[in-house]
């Protein structure tokens, strides 16, 4: 899994969201330690949340799997641009038999879970849509077959406030493991300027 920061709105567009509401412009500080403090006090303490939608994160995610990124879906405050199987799937032409227990050949594909059984079904899962390619099968077709472990890679589009709520729910020990990797590693991937807004939501062990 890879992620990604691409673009960020700077703390000051918040905190001037902020102050267009009293009309405090003039003690302002462009983003310094007096904003921060704002939109902590703002944002955070006082849960006046809907200015935090004022700050977006733009990211690109890759190397994760269909079953994360169906759950990932359920975050419905949120843009997704999803790399197209009914245009690549064909990258997996010309591909030789993918042998059970070859971890590595298979990752090249797969999203491995690290149960034997589960991986090498995904791998002869693998198999059988090569076959179907293999025979020409329109690609809006073989898709149907395609193991949830298959990999994929998207551009994620979020507010702040949107981003609270995912974090806090995915970095939690009940999410599904791919997605609790992916909520910790949006957070790394976060300026580090950016961090305390977002602190409180990640799990702690």
């Amino acid at each position: 899994m890879e992620v990604t920061l691409l673009n960020h709105t700077p703390l000051w567009v918040c905190s001037n969201a902020i102050r267009t509401c009293w009309q405090s412009f003039d003690k302002g500080d462009n983003g310094g330690e007096i904003d921060i403090a704002l939109i902590e006090r703002v944002g955070n303490k006082l849960k006046h949340a809907s200015t935090l939608e004022h700050l977006y994160y733009n990211f690109y995610i890759k190397g994760v799997s269909r079953a994360l990124l169906q759950e990932l879906a359920r975050h419905r405050i949120a843009s997704l641009s999803v790399k197209s199987t009914r245009y690549t799937l064909k990258e997996l032409k010309g591909e030789s038999e993918f042998r059970l227990n070859d971890w590595q050949n298979a990752s090249r594909y797969l999203v491995l879970s690290g149960n034997a059984d589960v991986d090498n079904a995904s791998i002869k899962a693998l198999n059988n849509l090569r076959e179907i390619l293999a025979a020409n099968t329109s690609l809006d077709i073989a898709k149907y077959c395609l193991p949830e472990s298959y990999k994929t890679e998207l551009s994620w589009s979020i507010n702040a406030r949107s981003l609270q709520n995912f974090i806090t729910l995915r970095s939690s020990k009940s999410a599904l493991w791919e997605i609790r990797n992916l909520a910790n590693a949006i957070y790394n991937a976060i300026p580090n300027e950016h961090k305390f807004i977002f602190a409180d939501c990640v799990y702690k062990d």
